[in-house]
């Protein structure tokens, strides 16, 4: 896999090529009229929906989370919560997902965080040799090995979206 550009660095792409994880930079012009970015990556990028994941903050009994689902479906919340042993799971707030990770919404990766959470990665990625995630702002997705994306964020991996397709 190549390796970024220069003019695309993120926190995401920089924690990726400070471990030394191959991937592949995927930029794309974001509509800001489009209401699932995940979905317009997969469109605009000509890659199967399965393969786009989104990164959804979570807040599980007082604490946030990460869940990473593919953008074909959506994150089943009581799965989320029983993945890491919590009783109750919500969306979290939009503003303080933004302060913890540091990204803006619609451009969270789940690499490079500002602070880094608990993190569950849907199982349906051990199946794919790669998946896209955002790499840290709108319109920029990256590709890598999911194993790799598990590993550098401690993820767990529990059947925790829904499908849609």
């Amino acid at each position: 896999m190549a390796r970024k550009l220069p003019s695309q660095g993120t926190p995401a792409t920089a924690a990726l090529a400070a471990a030394g994880v191959p991937f592949v930079v995927h930029p794309y012009t974001h509509d800001p009229a489009v209401a699932s970015y995940g979905l317009e990556a997969a469109e605009i990028l000509g890659i199967d929906p399965a393969r786009v994941f989104k990164t959804l903050m979570v807040d599980v009994d007082g604490r946030l989370a990460v869940g990473v689902v593919p953008v074909s479906g959506t994150l089943d919340l009581k799965a989320m919560a029983a993945a890491l042993g919590g009783k109750k799971a919500a969306m979290a707030d939009p503003a303080a997902a933004q302060r913890r990770t540091g990204y803006v919404l619609g451009g969270i990766s789940p690499l490079g965080q500002r602070q880094s959470s608990p993190t569950v990665v849907d199982d349906s990625a051990l199946e794919l040799a790669t998946i896209l995630v955002s790499g840290g702002r709108r319109g920029l997705d990256i590709e890598l090995d999911p194993a790799e994306l598990i590993r550098l964020t401690a993820a767990r991996t529990a059947r925790i979206g829904t499908r849609h397709d």
